[in-house]
């Protein structure tokens, strides 16, 4: 599992979950769900996904 974070145009940073090899086409992503005003609030909520909501997102990009 990889993070993927950017900053927008607005200053956003913004986050999306990566399940699998960054680089292969077989990796899923989630939209960039995560967000923060500052780099430190976005790694916070990162950090604040518990392995049960990283579990809900995986099984809602697999469909089990």
């Amino acid at each position: 599992m990889y993070v993927a974070v950017r900053r927008s145009e607005d200053g956003v940073w913004r986050g999306r979950v990566i399940f699998g090899n960054i680089d292969a086409d077989s990796s899923m992503s989630t939209a960039e769900i995560l967000w923060g005003a500052t780099e430190s609030e976005i790694w916070e909520a990162i950090r604040d996904l518990g392995e049960h909501h990283l579990r809900a997102l995986y099984r809602s990009l697999t469909g089990s």
